[in-house]
């Protein structure tokens, strides 16, 4: 009953109200829980939707391979890119929980996704992630030659405040064969990652 309630909370108008039921949910759940939110991910009302893939990220890991399964074989890209979405949220949520390999592996596969919304989502997740997302990244920028994934990849490795990622970018700066629009997204990401270390090792 607290259940149907707390779901009928993530409707709310109110956002204060929406996120007070996504993390009670995330505390009171029971085993449908994940599934039915997982159902509400293609929803036409995009405030019910976006409530859902918080509450997912709310939950935590136990989400993952719900979300990781929708992410690589449905149909319907809308589903993907809360997927994706929703494990950024996971990874945010939830910083000190190592994140599921399986989560890694879903994101990896879902950068080659045709859709830009879904793909940017996952490099979006990636970088949330951090660390143990750093090698998918600096990998997929070697091989893809979609101009807009490479920079939103650039860009997530900025963010990442991972050291590694110093010589991946420096490199790209120094690439004359590159895409220019990359090479500029890597000369200014230099700056950011440099102040993101510092920040971190502050």
């Amino acid at each position: 009953m607290i259940i149907d309630s707390l779901f009928e909370q993530l409707k709310h108008p109110n956002p204060n109200l929406r996120e007070r039921a996504m993390w009670e949910l995330a505390d009171v759940r029971d085993e449908n829980t994940i599934s039915r939110l997982m159902s509400i991910l293609d929803e036409e009302n995009v405030t019910y939707r976006r409530a859902a893939v918080k509450a997912l990220g709310a939950i935590g890991t136990d989400a993952v391979p719900s979300l990781v399964d929708s992410l690589v074989n449905s149909e319907n890209a809308t589903i993907r890119g809360s997927c994706a979405k929703a494990l950024a949220q996971v990874a945010a949520n939830h910083p000190d929980v190592p994140f599921p390999n399986e989560g890694l592996e879903g994101l990896k596969t879902a950068l080659n996704d045709p859709n830009a919304v879904v793909y940017i989502a996952s490099v979006m997740a990636l970088g949330e992630i951090g660390s143990p997302a750093f090698e998918i990244l600096a990998e997929a920028l070697k091989t893809i030659d979609n101009v807009a994934l490479a920079v939103a990849i650039v860009n997530a490795l900025g963010s990442m405040g991972d050291m590694r990622g110093v010589e991946v970018l420096t490199a790209l700066t120094n690439d004359e064969s590159a895409d220019p629009y990359i090479r500029e997204s890597a000369v200014s990401a230099l700056p950011r990652l440099d102040q993101v270390m510092n920040y971190k090792g502050g």
